[in-house]
C-alpha cells in the first residue's frame, strides 16, 4: 500500500455532478495514474466574498473565505463537499489545488460600503481555514482585517494554524476596541494522531503558544475541539480544555464528527489504512450517535450528535467548561462605531 505522506486524503472521491468518472480497473495497467501531490494555487477574480449563513447551528451570521480548498489537509473537514461545485474532488483534489480570490479586498470594501451594512460581525473563515499555508504568500488575510479596522468592523476568527501570530499587531488594535475574537481548533495533544488527522496544520503546541500570545495581546481567545472522534479523540476532551484555559484561553466550543457527501468514503478509507484494529468500532460508534447514520443533516443534532455516547460527551463539556473558566463571552458590542477612512474616502 502507498501512503501519500503530508495529505490526509489518500485519493480522488467521484464528483456528484459528474455524469462519467474514470476508474482504474486493472492494477497491472501500464498506463501511470500516479497521484501528483504538489500543491496548486488558481488565483481567481471572485464574484462575492461575504456570505450570510442560514444554517442555525453553527455560530455565525456571516463569513468570508479568501481561499477555497485547503492545503491543511484535515481528513474529517465538512468543506471538501464545497469543492465539488468547482468541478474538483472533495479528496486530494481539496488538499491540493487550492483557489485563491485575489480580488477578496476589493469585494470586501465595496460590501461594507454598502448604505444597508449594520456591521454584524463576520466570520474568517466560515469554510476554509483563513491561515492556510496560501496565506504565507498571498497575505489575503492580513488586508482583510486591515479593511476591518479601518471600517470597524467585527471580525471572529477560528484557524488551525498558529501562522495567526504574524497578525498580532492588527489583532492587539482590533481587540482594543472589541472588534476581534480568535478561536483556535485543537483536536489533539498527541502529535502522531495529529499528524494523521490533519497533516499541514501546526502542532498542538504550536497553537497552544499562539493561544498565549493571543492573550497576552488582549485578544479574546478560545479553543475549539472540532471534530470529537469516538476512540480516536475523544478521552482528550478535558486535557484539551484544562491546558487551553491554562495557555489563556477564555471560552470553548466542540462539534461531534459527522460525515456528510463524499466524507463517507474519504474518512472510512482513512480510518481502515491507519487504524485497522479499531476502525469497525470506531465507525460503529459513529453511527450509533447519528440515528445509524454517519451523514446525520438534522439540524441541532448534526453538530453535537445524539444517544448516550453523544451525551456524555455533552454533558462532560458543560462541566469542564464551567471547570475550567472555558465560558466567557466569545465576543462583546464594539467600543463605537464609525464609518472609517475607507468609507470616507469613498463620500469623495
Amino acid at each position: 500500500m502507498i501512503y501519500l505522506k503530508g495529505r490526509g486524503a489518500q485519493l480522488n472521491t467521484p464528483n456528484r455532478f459528474h455524469r462519467h468518472r474514470l476508474s482504474r480497473e486493472f492494477t497491472e495497467a501500464v498506463d501511470d495514474w500516479t497521484q501528483d501531490t504538489q500543491t496548486l494555487y488558481i488565483e481567481q477574480q471572485a464574484k462575492s466574498l461575504v456570505h450570510k449563513v442560514d444554517s442555525p447551528d453553527v455560530g455565525m451570521e456571516y463569513s468570508m473565505n479568501p481561499y477555497a480548498g485547503c492545503e491543511h489537509g484535515c481528513i474529517y473537514c465538512y468543506a471538501r463537499n464545497v469543492h465539488e461545485y468547482w468541478d474538483m474532488s472533495a479528496g486530494l483534489d481539496f488538499e491540493r489545488k487550492i483557489i485563491v480570490k485575489i480580488n477578496a479586498p476589493v469585494l470586501l470594501r465595496k460590501f461594507l460600503q454598502r448604505p444597508a451594512w449594520k456591521g454584524e460581525t463576520i466570520t474568517l473563515s466560515g469554510n476554509t481555514d483563513c491561515y492556510q499555508p496560501a496565506e504565507q504568500r498571498y497575505r489575503l488575510t492580513r488586508k482583510l482585517l486591515e479593511i476591518c479596522l479601518n471600517h470597524h468592523q467585527p471580525v471572529s476568527i477560528i484557524t488551525k494554524n498558529a501562522y495567526v501570530v504574524k497578525d498580532i499587531d492588527l489583532l492587539r488594535r482590533m481587540a482594543q476596541h472589541n472588534l476581534v475574537s480568535v478561536m483556535i481548533t485543537i483536536t489533539s495533544l498527541h502529535e502522531p494522531l495529529r499528524r494523521l488527522m490533519e497533516p499541514r496544520t501546526a502542532t498542538a503546541a504550536q497553537k497552544l503558544n499562539a493561544i498565549t500570545q493571543l492573550s497576552s495581546a488582549g485578544v479574546k481567545t478560545g479553543i475549539m475541539i472540532g471534530p470529537v472522534i469516538p476512540g480516536l479523540n475523544d478521552h482528550e476532551m478535558e486535557s484539551l480544555m484544562r491546558t487551553a484555559s491554562a495557555h489563556g484561553a477564555l471560552f470553548s466550543a466542540y462539534t461531534f464528527i459527522r460525515l456528510n457527501g463524499a466524507l463517507q468514503i474519504l474518512f472510512h478509507d482513512w480510518l481502515h489504512k491507519n487504524f485497522p484494529d479499531r476502525a469497525a468500532k470506531v465507525w460503529k460508534m459513529i453511527q450509533e450517535s447519528h440515528g445509524d447514520k454517519v451523514n446525520d443533516s438534522r439540524w441541532g443534532l448534526r453538530m453535537t450528535g445524539e444517544g448516550p455516547y453523544a451525551e456524555v460527551i455533552a454533558r462532560q463539556f458543560q462541566i469542564w467548561k464551567k471547570m475550567y473558566g472555558l465560558d466567557k463571552e466569545k465576543s462583546s458590542p464594539p467600543v463605537e462605531k464609525t464609518t472609517g477612512p475607507d468609507r470616507q474616502l469613498s463620500l469623495f
